[in-house]
């Protein structure tokens, strides 16, 4: 049974969005409100689950009491929570398969138990399970449910994750935390277990690093030739998101590859311009052949794809979105600094 959505949940799901993932988020405005609206859903119950597993204590007990509440959720009895029952509504009305959500639980178990990667393979397969399955719910969010159009959604979530890690190195080893492949960093000379005791940026972990953002850009490449199979008036917001996250990395690399002792961060002036090109680069050019469907995402595609794709409607008004983005991009701009300014103070 469909439930209508309620105007606080929306208000509430959109606020964990614009806190949560500031890229995420400027990438969404560009998205038709028929799609917006069920992605800060969609994107609310992620962050909660997250929350839940890295700050709640106990994380394998966490991780099986989200289990619990998306079993509710689709049973059509969610939680009394504002992420609970968005869900629920967007689950039902878009049909989406709970193989996807409880893919990305899996990742969440996989984070609790400490699991270690040692080869890129391996890291693909997490990365499919906490971003390949949410590209493979967007996809569906617009109406994609075909196997190649899913597929390029899958890669660019994959290829974002990789992104994140290739930015979040230091962040990440000091909550105990090492993602990057160990094999790689044997290969240069590391010992995985050691730096992690003790990380610091060295070239050689550069170069590992430098591994990691090329495997994320031959994913976007990849990705872009999914945005054709999108309804014109997604496309934007795809290309925004896929340039942005891509931008991260090359942020890394600007930096020397360091990204043990900084974070990168796109800065403002190419973020408008990035955005400018998402809403320009709506015809990709496609392949002869399209690339097979990466093998970490093979059970997210099998679970999802469907025949007789159903269109969006199309309206949308591209310049104001575009106003309101930059002056959103410039008031969070200058609440960072605020913050930055505040902390340097105390």
């Amino acid at each position: 049974m469909h439930r209508p959505e309620r105007t606080d949940e929306l208000a509430a799901c959109r606020a964990s969005l614009r806190h949560g993932s500031r890229s995420f988020f400027v990438a969404s405005l560009l998205l038709p409100r028929a799609v917006r609206e069920p992605a800060s859903a969609l994107y609310a119950f992620c962050r909660m689950a997250d929350d839940a597993v890295d700050l709640g204590g106990e994380q394998a007990g966490a991780v099986a009491r989200l289990r619990e509440r998306l079993a509710l959720v689709y049973a059509g009895t969610p939680n009394d929570h504002v992420a609970d029952r968005a869900l629920a509504t967007v689950v039902a009305r878009h049909a989406i398969p709970r193989a996807l959500p409880e893919a990305l639980l899996d990742g969440f178990e996989w984070d609790a138990d400490g699991r270690r990667y040692e080869t890129l393979d391996e890291l693909q397969d997490y990365a499919a399970r906490v971003a390949g399955a949410v590209g493979a719910m967007m996809a569906l969010l617009m109406g994609v449910r075909s196997a190649t159009g899913l597929a390029r959604a899958c890669d660019l979530g994959v290829a974002m994750q990789l992104s994140n890690i290739a930015r979040d190195v230091g962040e990440d080893a000091r909550m105990g935390r090492l993602y990057l492949p160990r094999q790689w960093l044997r290969e240069v000379g590391l010992d995985p277990d050691a730096w992690l005791a003790a990380p610091v940026f060295s070239p050689a972990l550069g170069t590992v690093v430098q591994r990691l953002l090329d495997a994320a850009d031959a994913l976007y490449r990849r990705a872009g030739a999914g945005v054709a199979e999108l309804p014109l008036a997604c496309r934007p917001g795809i290309n925004a998101a896929r340039f942005l996250y891509a931008s991260i990395g090359h942020e890394v690399a600007r930096g020397g590859l360091d990204s043990v002792s900084r974070r990168a961060r796109v800065p403002r002036r190419r973020k408008a311009m990035l955005l400018l090109r998402a809403l320009v680069a709506l015809q990709p050019a496609m392949p002869e052949t399209l690339p097979p469907c990466l093998h970490a995402n093979r059970f997210l595609v099998d679970a999802a794809a469907q025949p007789g794709a159903r269109a969006l409607p199309p309206p949308w008004q591209l310049g104001r979105r575009l106003v309101r983005m930059l002056e959103l991009i410039e008031q969070l701009e200058q609440r960072e600094r605020a913050l930055q300014t505040g902390a340097a103070l105390r």
